[in-house]
């Protein structure tokens, strides 16, 4: 929905009332992913796509009566024999789109989803798909507030937690809730639809923990990045298929790299010519989370040099070392186990203790 936003953000403002069709959930083979969009506006004028083509033809004209009617409708195109070229989708894939009305009146946080998207803010459009709730209410949720109502102050609170959880990795799918936002999976589909970039994960040190740890950051949303100086290690085909690899001392790639307060930076080097000049950018910049490898002598040597470099008690405080939760770890899959999991503990205030030994929910909501 991104790339037509800023169309659908004129015939808003204009107060121009247009059909939106979305595509919530996908199957097999579809040609698009959940979050494509496509809108009929004043005059039959079309943007975006949910297929291709294939079903374009059919979901103008459930675009056309959502608009008209404003009653939002759930609907699956997939491949059948009979009408595979007629409506159906022929790569043999499916795909569910919700079909809505957009209004001022009906949707008061689109205008708050159009301009955040435009200055580049993190923003979440949660969306009703089925259940006991009013199918298209809409939420818009941000860092900092939120605009809409799914119908139920419960539900609300319940959607808009996870959504800033969403928010964090920049992640887009189906959940379900109780019609006050319990967490069960019989009752409201709620659509989350993220517009955030996936968080990065920086990883430096081509080494064997280097390929498990990318692997389960690629799992977890993030979009990873290997570094290390050495060109005989830092080669692509050591790494999982979507993740960068990049050849350069690593200190040199951070200066020239961003981050923001959602980078994960993992050092897995443990060489000090490696380390210490690239913790000491690390550690003055941006990060939600900056862990380094290596014994505990390791980490004392390290300590030590990085503070003759001039870093302050308060920046090396910021240091996770050594890396990774206590799990007993041997293997490098069991050790990227033990990264994930402190870096899932970090960013939720998580203790890392056995859900049998606490109490309380175990999906707490925080506080906005």
């Amino acid at each position: 929905m991104r790339d037509v936003l800023p169309v659908l953000g004129r015939w808003y403002a204009a107060g121009a009332p247009f059909g939106l069709a979305t595509v919530v959930q996908v199957s097999r083979s579809a040609p698009r992913a959940p979050g494509a969009a496509m809108a009929v506006g004043p005059g039959d004028e079309v943007v975006g796509s949910v297929s291709g083509g294939c079903v374009e033809g059919a979901v103008f004209e459930l675009a056309q009566e959502a608009a008209a009617d404003g009653v939002a409708r759930l609907e699956t195109f997939g491949y059948s024999d009979e009408d595979a070229f007629a409506v159906g989708l022929t790569c043999g894939g499916e795909i569910t789109l919700l079909v809505r009305a957009v209004t001022a009146e009906r949707d008061p946080g689109f205008g708050v989803l159009v301009h955040s998207v435009a200055a580049g803010e993190p923003v979440i459009l949660a969306t009703v798909t089925d259940g006991p709730a009013r199918r298209g209410a809409a939420l818009v949720v941000r860092p900092d507030g939120t605009a809409g109502t799914l119908g139920a102050s419960g539900l609300d609170a319940a959607v808009t937690s996870d959504a800033r959880g969403e928010l964090a990795l920049g992640a887009t799918g189906l959940r379900h809730y109780g019609p006050e936002g319990q967490r069960r999976e019989d009752s409201v589909s709620v659509f989350l639809q993220s517009f955030a970039p996936p968080p990065r994960m920086l990883v430096f040190g081509a080494i064997d923990y280097a390929a498990a740890v990318a692997r389960i950051g690629d799992f977890l949303g993030y979009r990873v990045t290997v570094c290390d100086a050495r060109p005989v290690f830092a080669t692509p085909r050591r790494f999982p298929d979507g993740v960068e690899v990049v050849a350069q001392w690593p200190h040199r790639y951070l200066r020239d790299t961003d981050t923001d307060e959602r980078t994960v930076i993992c050092v897995l080097t443990h060489d000090p010519k490696f380390d210490v000049p690239l913790l000491t950018e690390a550690l003055r910049r941006p990060a939600a989370y900056i862990g380094a490898m290596g014994s505990r002598r390791t980490h004392t040597d390290r300590a030590r040099r990085l503070a003759e470099a001039g870093l302050t008690d308060r920046e090396l405080s910021r240091l996770r070392s050594p890396v990774g939760l206590d799990l007993g770890a041997r293997t490098p899959e069991e050790v990227a186990v033990s990264v994930a999991a402190e870096i899932v503990a970090l960013r939720w205030g998580g203790t890392g203790a056995p859900l049998t030994a606490t109490e309380g929910a175990v999906h707490p909501h925080r506080s906005s």
